[in-house]
């Protein structure tokens, strides 16, 4: 079994589970740190492990365009590359032909790339995008996608989605072929498809559909967290996932704040990717761990960059176990940060990074015990 279901919350779309990979169970729901290329900033591999990271994302079009997908290939792939043991996805490089479109041309062929380090074009195709990843050797691959940006216009996500269907179809060939070839690097690599379809119920419908349709083993869900309100891409996960077989894992690519987790959780998503905790860190912005007038989970957000904390010595969270918090204050992280030394940065994202997967395995708890909702009803930020 891929994707094994253990507890579903009677209340919501809410599952505990167990997707099976190459390199080992990713328990679910599950956070996803970015290691955009090949590491996540600030840590190494053997901290993320303790922390109960169980799969990170890595970036297809910029390990593509530095070292080299062909360079990590020779290096057994990006598990040996970076020295990460654990399951890896990666995207396609589509979430690129949506951020750097002034860089860049879209056809039905696929997108010609002007590299922003040295110039030269390069065309990314859904049969290249594969090749990219089949050489990284990730445990989920995803396909190449088209995506329109908020706010939504209607003919364009039709489009979209027409296009992300051909080069869906076109993935999936290219995948079947290195699958047959007789050495792949990852035998075991996934090819996921992707929902696209904006905040337009019918849209997320008839793209759901056509994916399902071609049968991938998962499902990444789409053209969210850019722009748009955070009920719209809730919205987005609620016309998609129920078009979706139930038994097969759904990733909701680049959300988000730990409100949005939570909700998406909620909907029915297994597996979640955000830059937000490392890049809030960089500015020495920091997830607290906070509770309700009833006291209830929740949490909160401190700049810890404020005079305010000039003086305080307690540590930035007393609930939290990660390194900087058991040894050492608030005053001394400002401290660092008012220094510009580099360890403000690495205590800074030791603790976001912990703080998220803390809540991940808080969602998880309270799935398995019956007390999601309840969860769910009081989680906030305040």
């Amino acid at each position: 079994m891929y994707f094994e279901i253990l507890k579903t919350n009677s209340k919501s779309r809410a599952r505990r589970g167990v997707l099976h990979t190459a390199h080992g169970d990713v328990q679910t729901p599950a956070f996803l740190p970015i290691g955009t290329k090949g590491t996540v900033k600030s840590v190494t591999s053997e901290e993320l492990k303790f922390w109960g990271a169980d799969m990170i994302l890595a970036n297809t079009y910029h390990l593509w365009q530095r070292p080299g997908d062909g360079l990590i290939y020779k290096a057994g792939g990006l598990h040996r590359f970076m020295n990460w043991k654990n399951a890896i996805f990666t995207d396609s490089g589509g979430y690129q032909v949506f951020s750097l479109a002034k860089m860049r041309k879209t056809t039905d062929a696929g997108v010609l790339f002007q590299f922003d380090l040295d110039g030269r074009q390069s065309m990314l195709s859904p049969e290249i995008s594969v090749d990219i990843q089949a050489n990284l050797g990730s445990d989920v691959a995803l396909i190449l996608d088209d995506f329109p940006g908020y706010p939504f216009e209607r003919q364009r996500t039709l489009e979209a989605i027409e296009r992300t269907r051909a080069w869906a179809e076109r993935a999936l060939a290219e995948n079947s072929r290195i699958m047959k070839s007789g050495d792949p690097l990852n035998p075991g690599q996934k090819l996921w498809g992707i929902v696209q379809g904006a905040s337009f119920a019918d849209l997320r419908k008839k793209s759901a559909e056509q994916m399902r349709a071609l049968d991938f083993p998962g499902y990444a869900i789409g053209g969210v967290a850019v722009g748009e309100p955070a009920e719209e891409m809730l919205k987005a996960v609620e016309y998609a996932v129920p078009h979706l077989e139930e038994e097969k894992p759904k990733h909701l690519l680049g959300v988000g704040t730990p409100y949005d987790i939570v909700r998406a959780a909620a909907r029915g998503c297994d597996t979640f990717d955000c830059v937000i905790p490392t890049r809030e860190a960089r500015h020495g912005r920091l997830y607290i761990s906070s509770k309700t007038e009833n006291g209830k989970d929740a949490y909160s957000t401190m700049d810890i960059r404020k005079q305010e904390f000039a003086e305080d010595f307690a540590p930035v969270d007393s609930t939290c176990d990660c390194y900087g918090c058991l040894n050492h204050t608030r005053a001394y992280l400002r401290h660092l940060f008012s220094a510009e030394e580099p360890l403000a940065i690495r205590l800074a994202t030791m603790h976001n990074l912990k703080f998220y997967l803390n809540l991940m395995k808080k969602i998880r708890t309270a799935i398995e015990y019956d007390y999601f909702e309840e969860l769910c009803e009081n989680f906030k930020n305040i």
